[in-house]
This record gives C-alpha cells, sequence and structure tokens, in this order.
C-alpha cells in the first residue's frame, strides 16, 4: 500500500519523526516499509516558465516558437503542443536538464529553428499518462519556481506491506 508522508502527517497532527524513523517504527508494529521514494524524484532542474510571446513556426505548419521567461532571461523554444497561450506557465527544462527516463536536453535545430529547452507534457515529467498537450499550471506560481515546489511534490511516498492478519 502506498501511502504519502505529507498525507500522512496531516491525518496524524503530533507525528514529528522522519519518514525514515516511522518506517522503521511500522516495521516493529507489523507492517514493514518496502520502500521509500521521492515523489519529485527526476524534478529538481526543472522549474516555471511563463511564455510571453507564440509565433507560428516558419518551416512548420505544426510548431511554434515560443519566447520563454525563466525567471531570468528569455530562450527562444520551438514547442509542437497545440495550445499554448501567452502569458501561461508551463514545466520548463532548460538545456542540459535530464527528464525523468533519463532523456538529457540539447540546444537543438528543429527546422531551422533552435530550441533552447523543452515545454513539458504530464507524461514526460513522469507526472501522468497525458502526453496531448504541455501541463499548463495555474494557481499562485511564477516564472523560475522550482517545479517541485509549485506542485507540492516535496513528500515521500512509502511503500507499507500490509499482511493478511490469518492465523494458518
Amino acid at each position: 500500500m502506498n501511502i504519502s508522508y505529507s498525507w500522512l502527517k496531516a491525518v496524524a497532527p503530533g507525528l514529528s519523526e522522519s519518514a525514515e524513523d516511522l518506517a522503521e517504527r511500522l516495521a516493529l508494529l507489523g507492517a514493514p516499509v518496502e520502500e521509500i521514494t521521492s515523489a519529485s524524484a527526476g524534478l529538481e532542474d526543472l522549474i516555471i516558465g511563463q511564455v510571453k510571446s507564440v509565433r507560428g513556426h516558419p518551416n512548420a505548419d505544426r510548431l511554434s516558437l515560443c519566447e520563454v521567461y525563466d525567471g531570468e532571461e528569455l530562450v527562444e523554444v520551438v514547442c509542437g503542443a497545440p495550445v499554448i497561450e501567452e502569458g501561461g506557465f508551463y514545466p520548463f527544462a532548460a538545456v542540459g536538464v535530464t527528464l525523468p527516463g533519463g532523456f538529457k536536453l540539447k540546444r537543438a535545430k528543429i527546422r531551422g529553428e533552435y530550441s533552447n529547452g523543452m515545454l513539458c507534457s504530464e507524461k514526460e515529467l513522469g507526472l501522468g499518462r497525458d502526453q496531448s498537450g504541455i501541463m499548463f499550471l495555474s494557481g499562485d506560481v511564477s516564472a523560475g519556481q522550482s517545479l517541485i515546489e509549485a506542485l507540492g511534490l516535496d513528500d515521500v511516498r512509502m511503500d507499507v506491506e500490509v499482511t493478511p492478519n490469518r492465523g494458518d
């Protein structure tokens, strides 16, 4: 059974020990924790980018050229998602970032235009199965902010072994 450590702390407000200490305690009570996994594994270098402008790619009908503000500077990104909004906030991986799954981003020339990063979908980030479009972020977010912080992924998942209570 998978349990969020943050959820457990919300349900049991007096819980002050670390996830590792809690795992030891659960093992002593007959519910060993098989694995503790970070909810944000592989997302450490991703930030939020704000799309400042979108225009059609001069050499491709289904691609767009986006100017993305990463909190420090504007970078040009080639994007294949059908709906990108000016002013919208999206997960952004800059050149040099390695995405979950091991794909390392490089500056790439796509149909004659350079892309200096990537706006990401849920599937590319390992956060879901939706790959139909880029993951739009709403709420109180800002350009350059850590994606982990914005999505509240500073948590661990505890895989607790639940054994049946049988006499045989």
